[in-house]
């Protein structure tokens, strides 16, 4: 039975009400970070500080002083960027110490870390290879482990989750190339065949594709009878006939990883390989980033420690004017800038990663800014590391190994971090996701209301309870512990955290009113103004790195000879935080969007293209987004399984 050769037609209110139904309706769990949004500031939720038990935090670090261990004596990130491949021998042998099943629970053959020490392994990892951090992440966050630890059988569990903690790789297959963020146009069908599923369509971006024995695949079963149809997640073996690897992709950083376009031309897939029910895959996916997208600052937090340490090494050692660079302010202020940054994206890896472990809060929020706020600001700390190396970080490593110099990345982790920006939600889309969640409480009450086709019955319900919902919540929004010096003096030692806390309870409430008086004065228009929501959720992060950062200083306080210090680099990122904070509020309402606005319709219709007079344009030929007829290949299969 062959699949429909025609693509999806979907109207944006259709798109809405698709992403809409995937995510998770209800809060059963408390959130820090919704709490935060709605102007109230729940410290009680984050201190004091999530720990692990004992046992878990003991077996972590014999995990990763074995992974140390191998990192400095079996991988060599220069030959890996230099080739742009992983070594087979270096796959294996994190094959052989366990690294593929970090997540995967002892029972089913993995190590079963916590996602605390997952997450320091990843950064352990990538920082000899960030290549090798995005393939066992990819494998383990958002490949077939964890769809099944969430919503597999039993059965499946038995089957496939041994392989993939000592043998197999895996991948996760969503994105097509006429599909990003909008999977309501998901063209990949699963036409239902007897006991099996028949599978059509072409996959891009398939990070782990090319070496995968496993992926998870999700694709549309037509609804029929006895079939509800929906984006579905299914369990495929890559060798099975009719799936082709057709091109291995490359990139301006992470060169080692092995990306691909994976086709599928009527690929057999049995219905026991179907992970839950027809319809839920859009929101396996979802739920499985929820704590998935938590790799990604680890990758960001281990870019920020060795930006510190290289910072710190060369501006002792160069020396410019009579002294060394790092003592000219222009440039101490950047090293200070690295530091306090990388302790705050630490302290919300390590908080929102503990939060993950103890299920006791919901942290789809709290894992959404982790990746939005650490992906942009460790992409800063780079860019800072290029400049205060001068030319030296614009050299790659390899010339200035020629010419008798460190081999320092400096380049090449600028090149590498880039794409956090992009995947797994870029920065644009996660505003809009965490905007949706930050904005729930308000859509749940007064929804109906600001909705252009509900009823007037409807309406005057919604009305009603809106009514009832803000003459409780505004009032709290007018004062609060934020105004007493004396709130959080637990946090007032050498070095005064107190003070940043009342700022963030008294921000809080202020985001509140400000998103409040926005959506009174846009209502259905809203969801339009993505510059203004992008600023809320900007805010948001900030106050929640802001918490993060004095809630980490305390217990290291408490608990380790560098409390004092780690007491300073939270004063010090606090301060330069609000600086950004403050000003994200003066453009909330002081900005150029509606400019913004006039000049792209300007662009767009050709008004202004004497601006592009004078250029060559060097790009090559070809469609802007390539076919993706289903079909049989006519490539060459480059699957490459590693053994």
């Amino acid at each position: 039975m062959s699949a429909p050769s025609t693509k999806p037609v979907v109207t944006e209110r259709e798109a809405r009400e698709v992403a809409e139904a995937a995510r998770e309706q209800v809060w059963r769990k408390p959130s820090f970070a919704k709490e935060l949004f709605l102007g109230r500031f729940r410290l009680d939720l984050i201190h004091p500080h999530p720990m692990p038990p004992a046992e878990d935090a003991r077996r972590g670090e014999r995990f990763l002083a074995q992974l140390r261990d191998f990192c400095e004596t079996k991988v060599d990130g220069a030959l890996i960027e230099r080739e742009a491949r992983i070594p087979d021998d270096v796959v294996n042998g994190l094959k052989e110490l366990g690294a593929f099943g970090m997540k995967i629970d002892t029972k089913y053959g993995g190590l079963g870390l916590t996602q605390v020490y997952y997450n320091k392994a990843l950064a352990l990892v990538g920082s000899a290879s960030p290549a090798i951090g995005v393939l066992l992440s990819a494998h383990q966050s958002i490949g077939v482990p964890q769809p099944l630890k969430l919503f597999g059988t039993q059965e499946q569990k038995e089957k496939f989750l041994p392989r993939c903690a000592r043998t197999d790789i895996s991948a996760f297959l969503l994105t097509e190339p006429d599909v990003g963020s909008d999977p309501a146009r998901l063209a990949t069908t699963a036409v239902p065949d007897g006991d099996d599923y028949i599978l059509d369509g072409v996959k891009l971006w398939t990070t782990n594709g090319v070496v995968a024995d496993l992926l998870v695949v999700m694709a549309r079963v037509p609804k029929s009878e006895g079939h509800k149809g929906g984006i579905t997640a299914f369990v495929v073996e890559t060798d099975s006939p009719g799936v082709t690897v057709e091109n291995r992709n490359a990139f301006m950083g992470l060169r080692g990883i092995e990306n691909g376009v994976t086709r599928f031309h009527q690929v057999r897939v049995p219905a026991a390989n179907r992970v839950g029910p027809e319809g839920a895959g859009l929101k396996i996916a979802l739920t499985t980033l929820n704590t998935g997208r938590l790799s990604l600052p680890a990758s960001c937090v281990a870019a920020g420690k060795w930006s510190l340490k290289i910072a710190r090494e060369w501006s002792a050692a160069r020396e410019q004017w009579g002294k060394p660079i790092a003592h000219h302010e222009a440039v101490g202020s950047k090293i200070s800038f690295i530091a306090a940054t990388t302790f705050a994206l630490e302290a919300v890896l390590d908080l929102s990663s503990q939060m993950a472990d103890e299920d006791r809060n919901d942290i789809r929020i709290e894992g959404a800014l982790a990746k939005l706020y650490a992906s942009e600001m460790a992409w800063l700390v780079a860019d800072e590391l290029v400049q205060i190396r001068g030319g030296r970080g614009f050299e790659t490593a390899e010339s200035l190994r020629a010419r008798g110099e460190k081999a320092v990345p400096a380049e090449q982790v600028l090149r590498d971090l880039r794409i956090n920006r992009i995947f797994e939600g870029s920065t644009e889309i996660m505003h809009l996701l965490i905007a949706r969640e930050a904005v729930d409480a308000h859509l749940s009450v007064a929804g109906d209301l600001i909705d252009p086709e509900k009823s007037l019955s409807d309406k005057a319900k919604a009305g009603a309870n809106a009514g009832v919902f803000y003459a409780k919540w505004l009032p709290k929004l007018v004062a609060g512990p934020g105004q007493l010096p004396t709130s959080y003096a637990e946090f007032k030692r050498e070095v005064d955290l107190s003070a940043h806390l009342r700022y963030v309870e008294r921000t809080s409430r202020k985001l509140a009113r400000s998103t409040f008086y926005a959506m009174s004065r846009w209502q259905g228009r809203m969801e339009t103004k993505q510059g203004f929501l992008g600023r809320i959720v900007d805010i948001g992060a900030e106050l929640f790195a802001m918490s993060a950062a004095c809630v980490r200083a305390e217990l290291l306080y408490t608990t380790e000879p560098h409390g004092r210090e780690a007491y300073q680099l939270a004063d010090a990122f606090c301060h330069q935080s609000r600086l950004r904070v403050e000003e994200l509020f003066g453009r909330l309402w002081n900005n150029t969007d509606d400019q913004d606005r006039k000049v792209v319709k300007g662009v767009m219709s050709g008004t202004y293209t004497w601006l592009e007079d004078g250029i060559v344009d060097p790009s090559g030929e070809g469609a802007w987004i390539a076919d993706a007829t289903p079909g049989p290949s006519e490539k060459e299969n480059v699957h490459r399984p590693i053994r």
